[in-house]
């Protein structure tokens, strides 16, 4: 069995926690905010399917919606390789907070990791900028 190393990125954002998990669980607001997903998302059964750029096109899975604030989702890249990612968003105090699981995966280099860390802290600046100045 394999653990692989893991960064929890995280951010607070002055909503609260119900109102930032309603509008990061629409698929269509994502091309809003996550910068990797810049043409955005189009349903495609079960799944909604868009452009990763580099890596091709993606199909993403989205956890079902619920009342716990879990916005996990499976990344499936067109070389194959499916990335789980666990989000989150949870109440701290009146507002939020989203928080990321990035796991380095065996085929990624520690520089690698960097950049994709520093991307999902970028995307969720954008999550928090975006909603706190509605």
């Amino acid at each position: 069995m394999t653990i692989l190393p893991a960064r929890f990125i995280h951010i607070g954002i002055n909503r609260p926690w119900q109102q930032v998990y309603a509008f990061a669980a629409q698929p269509e607001n994502m091309v809003r905010w996550a910068s990797g997903l810049a043409s955005g998302l189009r349903p495609d059964g079960e799944d909604w399917v868009g452009d990763g750029g580099p890596l091709g096109e993606i199909r993403v899975r989205f956890s079902q919606k619920n009342p716990f604030g879990i916005l996990d989702h499976t990344v499936t890249m067109a070389n194959g390789l499916t990335v789980e990612n666990s989000m989150r968003v949870v109440a701290n105090g009146d507002g939020a907070e989203i928080s990321f699981m990035l796991l380095k995966r065996p085929d990624m280099d520690d520089a690698g990791f960097e950049a994709d860390a520093a991307h999902v802290s970028k995307d969720l600046k954008t999550l928090k900028d975006l909603l706190e100045n509605k």
